[in-house]
């Protein structure tokens, strides 16, 4: 199998597997202790998620602190419930653990428009009285990169707080420095699957919304994972190290793949984006029968999220694309450990299966 999904989740990091390996906790170790407990074994694991932390911060803009949870979507709650917030704007083009969420606490929530890129104008209308603003910095679908700290400096001067889901950016490009509160996730920076964290700016606090213990400097409550805090710590560390390194990686695969799929039609934009998402259409294509038809490649269709739904993704029909266009796409993901041959096989069978519909 030719794994091309890079945006749903990532391969864990050797160098994540080897941090997590002393904190399986087995018997006869002392890597099973609570971090929260006050004894030597408890305070060595205390250590070992404090490392983490500020392995994590490390990504982050300076002066703000490290609240780990258990992903990106528990990260997103927090800051949007937790900050109290009545007037939300959000773009059209969110995850829906921002859109729902926002929903949620916002019933007249506003949507902010995108260009046929994907990107929201540096000028959107911010409706008076809005108290916090969510874009995210790369689009997962589209791969689009928002102008973040411009978005985020007109937020400011409407006197609100700007939250942004960096899930798709942290760890490959520059962090928000301007954002207030910034959503991370462990496994799309090629760590372990549940654990995230929330950024959250100094001198801004929040209201929990898991409560018991207190932990987590008293906004979310429950034992910490130190096997999941030393994954997500190490795999921060590797990828502040090979930032540059991955990014000019991304890029040659990205025009591997576009001197194959020449004759496809990218969403989204070509300059302002995460090269690593390479989100394509043909006009007529079955995308049900391309899957089926090139079953040892993993990769993703226009409606992924609205999967099972029949309906195409929300994202695609922001930017204009209709259901017929939004249906005949799909989004190939790849990374740090994509091979150059491996990424050139599975789009030759994908150009190859596609032609041989007529399309």
């Amino acid at each position: 199998m030719i794994y091309l999904d890079y945006q749903a989740t990532t391969p864990l990091a050797p160098e994540a597997r080897e941090a997590m390996l002393p904190w399986l906790g087995g018997a006869g170790t002392g890597g099973f202790a609570n971090p929260h407990s006050p004894h030597r074994s408890g305070r060595a694991a205390a250590a070992a998620v404090e490392l983490a932390r500020a392995q994590v911060a490390a990504l982050m803009p300076e002066g703000g602190r490290v609240i780990f949870t258990s992903g990106a979507t528990e990260a997103i709650n927090l800051a949007l419930v937790g900050s109290g917030a009545r007037r939300i704007a959000a773009s059209s083009i969110e995850h829906a653990a921002v859109l729902d969420t926002a929903g949620a606490c916002d019933p007249a929530l506003t949507l902010l428009p995108v260009n046929g890129e994907g990107l929201v104008g540096e000028d959107a209308a911010i409706p008076p009285g809005t108290s916090l603003v969510a874009v995210m910095q790369v689009n997962n679908e589209i791969g689009t990169v928002q102008p973040v700290n411009a978005l985020a400096a007109r937020v400011h001067e409407a006197g609100a707080l700007f939250l942004c889901d960096a899930v798709q950016g942290a760890g490959r490009i520059a962090p928000p420095v301007e954002a207030d509160m910034i959503a991370i996730s462990a496994h799309k920076i090629y760590g372990p699957k549940g654990i995230g964290a929330l950024w959250l700016r100094d001198g801004l606090d929040l209201n929990p919304i898991i409560r018991g213990g207190g932990q987590e400097q008293g906004l979310r409550s429950g034992t910490l994972s130190p096997m999941l805090c030393a994954g997500f710590g190490a795999a921060a560390s590797a990828a502040l190290k090979r930032l540059e390194e991955d990014a000019v990686h991304v890029r040659e695969l990205w025009s591997t793949a576009r001197n194959i799929l020449s004759r496809w039609q990218v969403n989204g934009s070509a300059d302002a984006r995460w090269h690593g998402n390479l989100n394509v259409r043909l006009p007529g294509l079955d995308v049900a029968r391309l899957m089926s038809d090139v079953r040892d490649v993993a990769f993703s269709v226009g409606s992924a999220c609205a999967s099972g739904s029949g309906r195409p993704s929300h994202v695609l029909r922001a930017i204009g694309l209709s259901d017929a266009e939004a249906k005949s796409s799909i989004r190939l993901g790849f990374g740090r450990y994509t091979h150059p041959r491996e990424l050139e096989d599975a789009c030759a069978k994908i150009e190859a299966a596609a032609a041989a519909q007529g399309v």
